[in-house]
């Protein structure tokens, strides 16, 4: 038996993991991209819980980017980054609810060289932003376009050559009234870059608004601990998810599981704060969920908990604390 057939979208979903339709969801199905998770979106596509759903995404710049001598700052409309698929409407899905998606497979498409990372001024962990105003310079604008299959991940230079580990950027649902941008990570998803929303995967989403409004796109072939320079490494893909619908079970931030781990996911700024509200969420969920005491899960966790950065350069950080299902179920 695999896990997923003892994951909790199996055990606790609408359609119990299992596959009721399957749809595709092209550009040209998608016409326009969006930049602002919301309700306001008319959906592209509805579906009932159990359908699989193939999406073609596009880079994080919506493919402006195209040689190395191109300049961010004359092709990018900041803060028009992270173009979003969808809104796709989940039959059933209301606020309380939880909307489970197990992420099937990542796939490059496009001609290549598809993947692209750069620097952009006044954007990363290590230098001066609006939020972190110095006075120092920006840093020179620099762009790489680089091969990505697959099969063989991405020659970075003579040395070396970088695995394809792909996972969703950017993954969420709508919330109930306001309309933010898709660069946001918070309590809907978003903008999270936690490298483990990776095939293999099930994330759990509060469900807000009637039919959840799932948008995802800003999909990476691999990226480091923080997204160090504000841009991983960033292409189109054709990404296959499976959709489900929890009812009842409400949620305040993203959870995630695959078959090593449970992981509760918090955006915050300071950074301490986003660590705070994912070993917060996971504390209560340990309890909630699994019979522990809250006490003894804090403590538990202070000797086995594991913490993922996933960006240190967006509005709000986010990070995701973990523990082995091992431990917890031992």
């Amino acid at each position: 038996m695999s896990w997923f057939e003892s994951s909790i979208m199996a055990r606790r979903g609408v359609a119990a993991g299992k596959v009721t339709s399957e749809h595709s969801m092209t550009e040209a199905d998608q016409g326009k991209y969006h930049y602002v998770y919301g309700p306001y979106a008319e959906p592209v596509l509805r579906v009932a819980p159990g359908a699989v759903v193939s999406v073609e995404t596009h880079d994080a710049f919506e493919g402006k980017i195209r040689s190395e001598t191109d300049s961010p700052t004359a092709l990018l409309n900041f803060p028009f980054l992270n173009p979003q698929n969808g809104p796709i409407y989940v039959e059933g899905a209301g606020k309380g609810d939880c909307l489970a998606v197990s992420i099937r497979s990542i796939v490059p498409r496009g001609p290549q060289p598809v993947g692209t990372t750069l620097i952009m001024p006044e954007f990363g962990g290590l230098v001066a932003t609006g939020d972190t105003a110095l006075l120092n310079p920006p840093l020179p604008e620099r762009v790489r376009k680089l091969h990505v299959t697959a099969e063989h991940g991405t020659v970075w230079n003579d040395r070396i050559t970088l695995p394809y580990r792909p996972f969703i950027g950017t993954i969420g649902t709508s919330p109930e009234i306001e309309a933010i941008s898709s660069l946001h990570p918070d309590y809907y998803g978003g903008n999270m870059d936690v490298p483990d929303i990776a095939p293999n995967s099930v994330i759990y989403l509060p469900v807000q608004v009637a039919g959840a409004l799932l948008y995802l796109g800003d999909c990476h072939a691999t990226q480091g601990d923080g997204e160090l320079c504000g841009v991983a490494l960033e292409h189109p893909t054709v990404t296959t998810v499976q959709i489900d619908l929890i009812k009842d079970w409400t949620i305040r931030w993203p959870r995630l599981e695959n078959a090593e781990f449970y992981m509760a996911i918090g955006s915050s700024r300071p950074m301490e704060d986003a660590a705070r509200i994912a070993y917060r969420e996971l504390v209560r969920w340990m309890a909630a969920d699994f019979g522990y005491d809250e006490i003894d899960a804090y403590m538990l966790l202070t000797q086995c908990g594991r913490v993922r950065l996933g960006n240190m350069v967006d509005p709000k950080y986010s990070l995701g604390a973990s523990i082995s299902k091992a431990i917890l179920h031992a």
